[in-house]
């Protein structure tokens, strides 16, 4: 099944976007993630994707945290992430009613609390995030390169149980110039995992081509706040047939 996630990206509480990943290149969008997470339910959204910038970042997110637990009851399906890096944590986003928690950077340096999560919590809740920019893996807010390679990366979390990855590449991520189907589908294809992908969507075509590609999915930030995608008109993507 394809599912279109509008994203929600959180710093100081705040809806934000980012540009590659830089904290310096941010636009502010709103001050109630709440009413945003409301209105693509209205919109038709069974999901929206929630990032915790600050918490990714390594920073303190207590505003993030009490936006996460607003925006829970608003009854829309949560897929969430940034700074997941314990199994507390992943507990506590699951307890707030996170329907889905992506780890990113412990899927790279902990995999042991990818063991843990999907032990606990089985591969239904639990997905990772797998960040690329230049061929490598990015850790820590997008701010470190690792030494694996997405594909390394992908095929060692499936042997572990990951079902659900969402691939960004870092570098069109709020920029939209195009979703990189290609290296999205060919992850896919490596993988054999279910494939979100991130970043970059510019128009209502890009969600064509990752559909029409055979992902699982795509995460939708900057494009719907600045008006480029009509999210209604996307999601009616989700059930028409690809060209």
């Amino acid at each position: 099944m394809f599912i279109i996630y509008p994203a929600i990206d959180l710093r100081s509480g705040k809806v934000v976007r980012l540009a590659q990943g830089d904290l310096n290149r941010a636009t502010v969008y709103g001050d109630n993630p709440t009413a945003t997470a409301r209105k693509w339910k209205e919109a038709g959204a069974e999901w929206v994707h929630v990032v915790n910038l600050d918490g990714a970042f390594g920073e303190a997110a207590e505003a993030n945290w009490r936006a996460l637990k607003e925006i829970a009851n608003v009854e829309i399906r949560i897929q969430f992430g940034g700074g997941l890096r314990d199994i507390e944590l992943i507990r506590r986003v699951i307890r707030l009613g996170v329907a889905r928690a992506v780890i990113g950077t412990a899927a790279v340096e902990n995999p042991a609390l990818v063991d843990a999560a999907l032990a606990e919590f089985g591969p239904e809740r639990i997905a990772a995030g797998v960040d690329v920019k230049d061929g490598k893996v990015r850790v820590k807010g997008w701010a470190e390169e690792s030494a694996v390679t997405a594909v390394e990366l992908a095929q060692r979390l499936k042997g572990q149980g990951i079902q659900t990855i969402i691939f960004t590449d870092v570098s069109r991520d709020g920029i939209g110039v195009g979703v990189n189907v290609e290296a999205t589908a060919s992850l896919a294809k490596e993988s054999g995992l279910a494939v979100i992908a991130s970043g970059g969507v510019a128009g209502i075509e890009d969600v064509r081509r990752v559909r029409g590609a055979g992902l699982a999915g795509v995460i939708i930030g900057r494009a719907l706040y600045e008006g480029k995608i009509d999210l209604a008109a996307a999601l009616r993507e989700q059930v028409t047939p690809p060209v």
